[in-house]
């Protein structure tokens, strides 16, 4: 039986993480501090200096990758120490980006879903307090799809979309160049921003990273 770890979980949602607290009771680890949010993560890291850093990705108070950057804070702060994070949706920018820390060891990233699955879970926790890698198989197919392109996701009408904000155009301008609403401009713009997992943030940001993606495509 794997040994005991003394674990550091943060999740926002009271019942999951009371769930999880549950389970890694189940199989002999101790949740040393359950916290909320991401400044109460890192706190609890310090004070407890646990051998797994459990935690989500999105926490308050912006519920955008909080729970993440505490992440890669804390593996720049404290050099191998594992952190599996969980996210609700594959977010391959945040995958890559946590999975880039330090020399990847002592590193997960997986989905929700996967924690039904008890006896998996059970696994990537003691894998990556062992020092494993452990990614949930779709963050790896989406990994592998992006590389080949990573506009190949996009429908025809949003490749179009996009090309005409690399150009420079408003959502105004582009409804006038194909004759549609801009209200369904701004669905299009939306929807290639999710599919090219550009992170939340200022938008006009993130139209900048999108133009960046379809030129290097």
């Amino acid at each position: 039986m794997p040994r005991p770890l003394r674990v550091v979980l943060a999740e926002d949602g009271v019942l999951l993480r009371e769930g999880l607290v549950g389970l890694l009771a189940r199989f002999g680890h101790e949740t040393v501090a359950a916290v909320g949010d991401a400044d109460a993560l890192r706190s609890a890291v310090a004070a407890h200096d646990p051998d797994l850093v459990l935690t989500d990705v999105r926490m308050p108070p912006g519920f955008g990758d909080e729970g993440l950057r505490a992440a890669v804070a804390l593996r720049a702060e404290r050099p191998g120490l594992p952190v599996l994070v969980l996210s609700q949706y594959v977010q391959r920018t945040y995958a890559t980006e946590l999975l880039d820390t330090g020399d990847g060891t002592g590193v997960g990233y997986l989905l929700k879903d996967r924690i039904g699955q008890v006896e998996e879970f059970a696994d990537a926790v003691t894998r990556v307090a062992a020092g494993g890698t452990v990614v949930d198989p779709e963050v790896v197919r989406q990994l592998l799809r992006r590389r080949r392109d990573p506009l190949a996701a996009l429908t025809p009408r949003e490749r179009e979309v996009l090309a005409l904000v690399a150009e420079g155009r408003s959502n105004g301008a582009i409804a006038r160049e194909l004759v549609v609403t801009e209200a369904a401009v701004g669905k299009h713009i939306g929807n290639i921003l999710a599919k090219l997992d550009l992170p939340p943030g200022d938008s006009t940001h993130r139209r900048v990273l999108a133009v960046l993606t379809y030129l290097r495509a």
